[in-house]
């Protein structure tokens, strides 16, 4: 098989269907490789970019894997006659090798105490489909419902405001990506990111994930795939029970004991209290388990503050994005709703950023307690909403918290979300505000062209009454820079919706070279909760990663 990196398509040449874009690839990957496109017997997208730097001549970059009719022997011929010609270019032909991917191991039968692995959301859902693949027959618990009946809760909250505090779009299968258009694309490199991907696509959703530069799913379809995905642990030999709280952990002499668990019935609202011996927990709650950072900090688990941001959510028109972006070609069908990713590092040695950017989505209620106010934004898998929006955020270091408390920076989010609650007026209505009256200080009482798509409603006023001031401060002075680096940015009547407060966990609970707790044997904390990830593809990688260690570990024991 070959591999050709580099292969450039004018955007003029495709129409946005994918049967056009394969044909046009075929072609030009032929050229490339001096053969008729009939000698081509299979090609397949392995990654494609857009190169908008020249909007006026917008290109999509391929690499793409061929096979030829006549066998590996013509492949290997054509191979030594490029490179005989020595042909300059960006264009990259080799051999195409495989890296192999990790795969579970498999591991020797073990004494039948369960493996307890705490929260599904990506980190604890790959965790254990990879210790059930080991042959290690976890148990799942998951707080919330499972993806069927919490999208049933969300819509409900969305359509009424009554709130379920322990399923909504951070509890439940799937964790809060669920209801984050599920994108794919991350800062990280990892071994595990090809088999996070493969494992997505075979549990439903869309091939292009595999090659698409930017990938996502959309939060219509995470909920299938999330759900396929705990169909996957419980073929391997796993169990998941949902509506499942951890209450209280035994880590007495310096080890895993045992897990309280407390499980609700739905329907009836039945409750029992199960306690659970079991020598390792894998720690996957996720960043808005608060009741579990309190339980920890009360058992001695070591942990530390961290640094994490909180802002507001900021909509704009996805077509004025698009015009900004992609110039006379916005619209085209070939390049979809166009995403940006903005920073800025001011003066005063602050930064903001965007996060999380949702083109052609939703702003989202996304609590996790009652009282407080949560934004979080989402897109469907076709983001054809009107508006792009995108968590712009700012830096919180602990420097910045009082005292010693290792839990200080959840007393300020909630402290943050509370106020919110009070300034949208109840009943989960966020407080918003014009992006003009927010740069000149003074509150809105209207909105202008951009409509807020927050869904249980906006109360237009003074969002920095909701924020720390060196979170908005640092917000007002990196707007206007945001809007030199893309056109359209610091519109007057683009909408800051608040606040957005759950970004990444305030603690990260330490762990060893080993991955362990530094303090508690048998405790392994992983994902976003813990403090070691940032989004979907690094905590499902980080999940894989403990669970490796943990396989290690039983086998460690067992040959002892």
């Amino acid at each position: 098989m070959i591999e050709v990196s580099g292969i450039r398509v004018p955007l003029s040449q495709l129409d946005g269907t994918d049967a056009r874009e394969q044909a046009v690839v075929r072609r030009a990957l032929a050229r490339r490789l001096h053969v008729r496109p009939e000698e081509l017997s299979r090609v397949t997208r392995r990654k494609r970019s857009i190169d908008a730097r020249k909007k006026g001549d917008i290109q999509l970059i391929f690499t793409l894997r061929a096979e030829l009719a006549g066998g590996a022997q013509a492949e290997k011929t054509l191979l030594a006659g490029l490179a005989s010609k020595r042909e300059a270019g960006s264009v990259r032909v080799v051999e195409a090798v495989d890296k192999d991917f990790p795969q579970p191991l498999a591991c020797a039968s073990h004494d039948q105490v369960p493996i307890v692995v705490v929260g599904a959301g990506c980190a604890g859902l790959f965790c254990a489909l990879s210790l059930a693949r080991a042959g290690l027959e976890p148990l799942l618990v998951e707080r919330g419902d499972d993806a069927a009946r919490r999208s049933r809760v969300v819509r409900h909250h969305n359509e009424t405001g009554e709130f379920d505090p322990e399923s909504n779009i951070q509890f439940g299968v799937g964790g809060a990506g669920t209801f984050s258009d599920g994108k794919l694309q991350t800062g990280t490199k990892s071994p595990f990111h090809r088999l996070v991907l493969k494992t997505f696509a075979n549990a439903g959703a869309q091939q292009r994930i595999l090659w698409d530069a930017k990938p996502h799913i959309g939060s219509d379809v995470l909920p299938e795939v999330v759900t396929r995905i705990v169909e996957m642990i419980e073929e391997a030999g796993g169990s998941v029970r949902c509506r499942c709280r951890l209450v209280d952990l035994d880590v007495s002499g310096g080890r895993v004991r045992a897990v309280t668990l407390r499980s609700e019935d739905p329907e009836t609202g039945t409750v029992t209290e199960e306690r659970v011996p079991c020598s390792r927990v894998v720690l996957a709650c996720g960043h808005s388990a608060r009741d579990v950072f309190e339980l920890l900090s009360q058992r001695g688990v070591p942990m530390k503050r961290k640094t994490f941001a909180m802002g507001v959510r900021i909509e704009h028109l996805q077509v004025n994005i698009d015009r900004a972006l992609y110039g006379p070609a916005a619209g085209n069908p070939a390049l979809g709703a166009a995403p940006y990713s903005l920073a800025v590092h001011l003066p005063s040695g602050r930064s903001a950023f965007s996060f999380c950017m949702c083109p052609g989505g939703y702003v989202v209620s996304a609590a996790s307690e009652p009282g407080g106010v949560v934004t979080n934004g989402m897109s469907y898998s076709d983001r054809a909403g009107e508006n792009a929006n995108s968590g712009l955020l700012a830096n919180v270091f602990p420097e910045d918290l009082p005292g010693d408390d290792v839990l200080e920076g959840v007393k300020l989010q909630r402290a943050c979300e509370r106020a919110a609650f009070e300034a949208g007026g109840g009943s989960f209505v966020a407080p918003a505000q014009l992006v003009g009256d927010f740069l000149h200080s003074r509150p809105s009482s209207a909105g202008g062209d951009v409509k807020p798509t927050y869904p249980r409603g906006v109360t237009w006023g003074d969002i920095s009454r909701c924020l720390p001031s060196y979170v908005t401060e640092t917000l007002r002075a990196a707007i206007p820079e945001m809007g030199r680096k893309l056109r359209g940015f610091d519109r007057p009547d683009a909408v800051l919706t608040g606040v957005e407060t759950r970004s990444s966990s305030p603690v990260r609970v330490t762990r060893g070279d080993n991955l362990q707790s530094v303090g508690v044997r048998g405790l392994w904390p992983v994902g976003e909760g813990a403090g070691y990830a940032g989004g979907i593809m690094s905590a499902a990688a980080d999940g894989l990663r403990v669970a490796e260690a943990v396989v290690a570990d039983v086998t460690e024991e067992l040959g002892a």
